[in-house]
């Protein structure tokens, strides 16, 4: 009659979807690794190269360190540091982060906008987190009449801190140390754990988000960092 062809229609309506609902799924997981894998396998190009130049690695090793950070090795690791100068994207002490490791650090890499972990200028063998305000060739102009205005010059950026209650004096940044070079940046944070309760992929450039999301999706293990954090 016609409620069982009703309800026969509506059980095919929700198996149509489903199934759509899981190509779609599909298609997203596929492309995820796909993006995923290209990204790897331009990390582990570039740190090889890097290492070879640098003397690390002799050329009979290089195709073999390759495939081993391809194989095996992972693009991200996790940093912790007390966020006070960083709130409200970092809780006020000890934060965990999903940092992605940026071998060469040039333009094409990092934007205005993204949270960097760069040395320190000051204490190199110490990490800092600020964000990246701006890149070479941009006019620096400070609130200060009696300082000139300059340009920064080729591969230096200049990093801030975000806390709005901070001086300048206290938020020990580009104010205070000035430029730094963009071979000093580590890696982009994209994912904090201020609490265990409290946590998210950090608000980057929207380039870099893009860029990061499938690093995202498959590195990202949150009851790793809940293990690592400290709070």
């Amino acid at each position: 009659d016609n409620g069982d062809d009703e309800a026969e229609e509506t059980d095919a309506a929700k198996v149509a979807l489903s199934l759509s609902l899981y190509r779609v799924w599909k298609m997203a997981y596929i492309s995820n690794w796909v993006r995923y894998m290209a990204h790897k396998l331009e990390y582990s190009l570039t740190l090889s190269l890097k290492n070879h130049t640098q003397g690390r690695v002799i050329d009979q090793e290089v195709i073999g360190v390759v495939m081993k950070n391809l194989l095996y090795g992972r693009i991200t690791y996790l940093h912790s540091i007390k966020g006070e100068g960083m709130a409200p994207t970092m809780g006020p002490h000890d934060n965990t982060l999903l940092v992605r490791k940026l071998p060469d650090v040039d333009t094409r890499y990092v934007s205005v906008g993204d949270v960097v972990v760069l040395k320190d200028p000051n204490e190199t063998h110490k990490y800092l987190v600020r964000r990246l305000a701006a890149l070479e060739g941009s006019e620096m102009v400070s609130s200060d009449e009696k300082d000139e205005p300059f340009l920064l010059k080729k591969d230096q950026c200049w990093v801030v801190a975000e806390n709005k209650d901070m001086k300048s004096k206290e938020a020990y940044d580009s104010r205070s140390f000035g430029p730094v070079s963009l071979a000093d940046i580590v890696g982009r944070a994209i994912y904090c754990m201020r609490t265990a309760v409290d946590h998210g992929p950090v608000s980057n450039s929207e380039f870099s988000m893009q860029e990061d999301s499938p690093i995202l999706a498959v590195e990202l293990d949150v009851d790793e960092l809940a293990k690592d954090h400290k709070a």
